[in-house]
């Protein structure tokens, strides 16, 4: 899906602002009569001030007024949706244009002519939900419970450990485009083997009937560089993408007809080489070294809500630490961010919604938990469906970024159970089928699921491992996490010599300002000797290609005994602020080249 841009056939108009917001029953055909009102985009959770409206789950509705603007028998007017979490449906006048499924991708519907032909306003309201179940992705638990006064509640006890924000959390767009216009372009490349020429090709979806498709290759410097033919251009002499360096070009699109351009649209491109090979993990025929993050979109009152201030903040204080990469945990982050990293040469592991494909995860992680879900995971889940959507819109949004190096299929499955493999080997097909670019595909694992427990890790390119050895696991004795994390490891590497392995999840819960002489969990000493111990063990494993810490920063969580106001394991406080460890990261960080750190 193409990101809305202006160009002298496109214009894009911001709908973002201040809304009409409901929770609770209404129905589309009648206006939204009351007085309270929410800003797009964020999350109404962290704007509403009541707590019982916080934590509320079922239909909620927004609405406002367009102006239309002047279209003619050659155009058409489109809304757009960066995200509404986790479910939308679209009205105009009250009439139904569209609806979404999935709350972190994009998504359009095309305003009818005859819903604003000879009108100056129109009515647009969006009916959202963010129910989740065993159907959805990410996975929740719904139930309806009776309260203390009698009254019936939706609840969604989450089967993950985030927060689970809902809203219109990304941009609002109403587009004028041509009736006849480009809808999707794939842009991949082949380098020769000294890396110096690329072939880019290119595959395209265009909406009506035209005679010329004219695609030119511009430079960084704005000069015509290769032109296409037969669907392909080759670049001489050229640029690479590289880490923390980046280089894009840009294809310059026209559709012709009748001699005339009747749309034009330009899309940024790197171009690089990835592939894994002898347990390493190879950026331009280079052996790349992880360092970096899981991170969430998690901002004080924006909550999930897009915060572009927020995004490049991260990534500066990530390059300022000498940290070279994140992962999108646990769902895919706007296309803001993605272009933001892509500009910056920042490498980014990017995962689905599917996180919560454990049965038994909340009862594993909280001891107050009152669900009982029991049983074999995949005999209970119903997100096959899901799973495929949001795997196909995934790959449709950040196919042409270059800082995406690999995919994720899930986040800490229960793919230690039986019926995990059947469940994802599927999936992991889907992704090679779906992108040109043949990038490696991941599954990041949980604990439960070691090397001679896993049912899946045959099927990966890369072994992602989330382990907490010094906190969930041997919590406050070092010394035996120390031991427990190295024979793992060591394992995992005998069990796969040909794969690499990349530390996706590792950290521990710090309170800024507690301190302690002793080995005491959530103290900033804590903290330093708990990473001081992992990377001593990470340093002895020749195919361990990557670390990237839990997490980047504080986040929300939902209310669980062991979450003090969010879960602590951030680097960075949840308004940025380094912790003491931030110092250590940065001595070693700088001293780890991106490439060539274990050769």
């Amino acid at each position: 899906m193409l990101y809305p841009k202006n160009t002298k056939t496109r214009t894009s108009i911001d709908l973002n602002g201040v809304w009409n917001f409901q929770l609770g029953e209404h129905f589309a055909e009648k206006r939204l009569e009351g007085k309270e009102v929410m800003v797009v985009p964020s999350s109404f959770n962290d704007v509403i001030v009541d707590n019982d409206k916080r934590n509320y789950i079922g239909d909620f509705w927004y609405e406002r007024q367009i102006a239309v603007p002047d279209v003619d028998e050659n155009q058409e007017l489109v809304l757009r949706f960066g995200s509404v979490t986790h479910r939308a449906t679209v009205y105009v006048e009250g009439y139904q244009i569209g609806e979404h499924i999935g709350g972190f991708t994009p998504f359009e519907c095309v305003i009818p002519t005859k819903l604003y032909d000879g009108k100056s306003h129109l009515r647009v309201t969006i009916q959202a939900n963010n129910k989740l179940d065993f159907s959805t992705l990410p996975v929740g638990n719904y139930v309806e419970e009776k309260q203390v006064d009698g009254t019936i509640r939706s609840k969604v006890y989450e089967n993950f450990d985030f927060f689970n924000y809902a809203g219109i959390h990304r941009p609002v767009k109403l587009i004028i485009r041509p009736k006849t216009h480009l809808q999707d372009i794939t842009i991949f490349s082949d380098l020769s083997d000294d890396l110096s020429e690329a072939t880019v090709h290119f595959e395209y979806q265009i909406e009506g009937d035209y005679d010329e498709l004219k695609i030119d290759i511009i430079d960084e410097m704005g000069q015509v560089v290769a032109e296409m033919e037969n669907n392909q251009a080759i670049i001489s002499d050229v640029h690479l993408w590289e880490v923390l360096n980046a280089y894009l070009y840009t294809a310059r699109i026209h559709i012709i007809k009748s001699g005339k351009t009747i749309d034009c649209y330009e899309e940024e491109f790197g171009i690089r080489k990835v592939r894994v090979a002898n347990g390493q993990f190879l950026i331009n025929e280079k052996p790349f070294y992880f360092k970096g993050f899981g991170k969430h979109e998690d901002t004080y009152i924006n909550g999930r809500g897009l915060n572009e201030a927020a995004n490049l903040m991260d990534l500066n204080l990530l390059k300022e630490i000498g940290a070279n990469s994140f992962r999108t945990s646990h769902y895919p982050y706007s296309e803001e961010m993605m272009r933001l990293a892509d500009r910056l040469g920042i490498v980014v592991i990017d995962e689905v919604p599917a996180v919560g494909l454990f049965q038994n995860f909340n009862a594993a992680l909280d001891l107050m938990n009152q669900t009982t879900a029991k049983g074999n995971t995949w005999d209970n889940m119903e997100t096959h469906q899901a799973h495929e959507q949001v795997i196909r819109e995934l790959v449709a949004r950040d196919k042409n970024y270059a800082c995406v190096v690999m995919w994720v299929v899930a986040n800490e499955p229960a793919s230690h159970e039986k019926g995990a493999k059947d469940y994802f080997e599927p999936l992991i097909k889907l992704y090679k089928t779906l992108d040109p670019q043949q990038r490696p595909v991941t599954l990041v694992n949980i604990m439960n699921a070691g090397p001679h427990e896993d049912e899946v890790a045959d099927l990966l390119d890369v072994l992602c491992l989330n382990r907490y050895y010094g906190w969930y696991k041997n919590h406050g004795d070092l010394a035996k996490a120390e031991v427990g994390l190295r024979e793992e490891l060591l394992a995992w590497q005998k069990k796969y010599p040909e794969k690499p392995i990349v530390m996706t999840e590792y950290g521990a819960d710090t309170l800024p300002g507690l301190h302690s002489m002793w080995e005491i969990p959530y103290t900033e000493e804590y903290q330093m000797d708990y990473y001081e111990m992992s990377h001593k063990v990470f340093d002895e494993i020749p195919h361990l290609v990557g670390e990237q810490v839990w997490n980047f920063a504080d986040f929300e969580t939902n209310v669980m005994l062991i979450r003090v106001k969010g879960n602590h394991k951030g680097l960075f406080s949840r308004n940025r602020e380094p912790k003491q460890v931030v110092r250590s990261f940065k001595k070693r960080w700088t001293e780890i080249p991106n490439y060539g750190y274990k050769q």
